[in-house]
């Protein structure tokens, strides 16, 4: 499939920004058309570093487009930008429309077509980082683990490309999807091994009762000494994802010897309800600079 069948659209500029909107990534058979926003400081010495956010939605819903209620009030897209950082919000395959690891596939895309253009669209291609939460957490999580795996590379959109990221930060994404619903929150709104629970969803068949499927969409599993910076973020309040999760992982990527920080935050139940998401934004954007300038 030559690059070419998916160049960037025509960048705009509004006041403090220039943006690409809707660039189409990739075309899978069948499905609609994969895109992504991308968002660029005007003013700014380029090229830059980039942060590809992923949004969340439990695999069943969500957008690229805006954040959920509870995350915006943050800010979280202009204090990226703020930051100096170009963000680009991308788009994937909903379990209902596709299961895993149609979704790793689908963000894989876009970080190659992110890297393909990236001196038009004024990107530092050395310094991508991924930042999402919840079942966009998972994805990033994966993102990371995964970079330049011929087996989970997909052949949607632009191939012959990289899709590895320099670091990552993940907000209380799913690690295991195995343990998840022996770690669950005492008061927990899901059990995590029910057929139609999001996570037996995203891969076709109940949890337990397909070990393989689940191990594989699991990011623990990808777990290795050359990991990218990590920065796991996670209320110990969770009564969605169990901190647990996140917990984890850690320990996995600590065993490992890769390079991982975690962050447990008191009183904070799923999208850091009950905490305030000020002081998270600013560490995982402080996490990132310490990571992309090594």
């Amino acid at each position: 499939m030559t690059p070419l069948r998916f160049p960037p659209p025509k960048p705009v500029t509004e006041s403090d920004r220039v943006c690409w909107r809707d660039a189409v990534v990739a075309e899978p058979a069948g499905y609609r058309p994969l895109g992504l926003d991308l968002f660029r400081p005007a003013g700014a010495q380029t090229p830059v570093p980039l942060v590809i956010w992923v949004h969340g939605g439990a695999w069943l819903f969500g957008t690229n487009k805006r954040e959920g209620p509870e995350l915006a009030y943050g800010r979280i897209g202009e204090r990226i930008l703020e930051a100096g950082y170009a963000l680009a919000r991308v788009t994937y395959r909903l379990s209902a429309e596709a299961t895993f690891p149609a979704q790793l596939h689908d963000v894989k895309a876009a970080v190659r077509w992110l890297r393909h253009h990236a001196a038009e669209l004024g990107l530092d291609d050395t310094r991508f980082a991924v930042w999402g939460e919840s079942a966009g957490g998972h994805l990033s999580s994966l993102i990371a683990l995964t970079g330049d795996d011929p087996e989970l590379a997909g052949d949607e959109g632009i191939v012959g490309v990289s899709d590895a990221v320099s670091a990552g930060v993940t907000w209380y994404g799913p690690s295991d999807l195995l343990t998840m619903a022996g770690q669950n929150h005492p008061q927990g709104i899901q059990d995590h091994d029910a057929p139609d629970c999001p996570e037996s969803l995203l891969i076709g068949a109940p949890v337990q009762e397909a070990p393989t499927k689940a191990a594989a969409a699991s990011p623990v599993s990808y777990v290795s000494a050359g990991a990218p910076p990590l920065l796991l973020v996670h209320g110990d309040d969770d009564r969605v994802v169990p901190a647990g999760q996140s917990q984890e992982l850690y320990d996995r990527l600590i065993q490992a010897g890769a390079p991982v920080e975690l962050w447990i935050v008191a009183g904070a139940d799923h999208c850091f309800v009950g905490a305030g998401l000020g002081p998270i934004i600013e560490e995982g954007l402080e996490f990132l600079a310490r990571a992309l300038t090594g």
